[in-house]
């Protein structure tokens, strides 16, 4: 197990996020992501809402498995005392840990991978071919050229081109609630090891 955990935490460690939060958001993310990463987690998402820091949510998940309640707990207890320490959200403020939910955000190559053949939707940060936005089924993720890839059905077409989009360029990605990946997410907590303890709602410390 031990050694299990230490190959997560390494392929962790080498694969990108291409997701970029910026102000007080992106010095929690620099907090945490190292101690998810010790604790065999991953850093999904950090958001910052509500006025003087109000809520702060981060999101983590597993490379195998499903993240459970114990998880949360765990890494509640471990990012509290750094932005304690280090003060990156200006007054009162609750912490929330929680796992990414079945339309999870998309912020990984390998997310790309692991999806194929789910619908998601695409935010780009420039224009390609005059659109920002698009949706389609996962193909996968290209190594040799960088770019994640869905099948898309353009407007005027009956059959779906396979479109790729360098990861430097998405602002932005997550799965399409359809039941198909409802489907595939109850089989997957059903495959888990776990006693069905995960955390669809996280863990919360003030």
């Amino acid at each position: 197990m031990a050694t299990r955990q230490a190959d997560n935490a390494s392929s962790t460690r080498t694969e990108r996020r291409f997701v970029e939060e910026t102000g007080a958001a992106a010095e929690v993310a620099a907090l945490a992501e190292p101690v998810l990463e010790d604790l065999g987690l991953r850093l999904v998402r950090v958001l910052v809402s509500g006025r003087d820091g109000g809520t702060v949510q981060v999101m983590v998940d597993r490379t195998e498995g499903e993240v459970t309640v114990e998880d949360c707990a765990d890494a509640s207890r471990a990012i509290s005392p750094l932005l304690d320490a280090h003060d990156p959200i200006p007054g009162r403020y609750n912490l929330e840990v929680s796992s990414p939910g079945i339309d999870r955000p998309l912020v990984r190559p390998s997310d790309f991978d692991e999806w194929a053949g789910h619908e998601a939707k695409v935010m780009l940060r420039e224009p390609v071919d005059g659109r920002k936005r698009f949706r389609g089924v996962i193909d996968g993720y290209d190594e040799t050229t960088d770019e994640v890839r869905l099948a898309v059905t353009l407007e005027g077409k009956s059959e779906p081109d396979i479109l790729g989009f360098p990861v430097s360029l998405i602002e932005s990605a997550k799965l399409v609630m359809t039941d198909a990946l409802m489907a595939a997410s109850k089989a997957r907590r059903m495959g888990s090891d776990d006693d069905g303890s995960d955390a669809p709602n996280g863990a919360e410390t003030e």
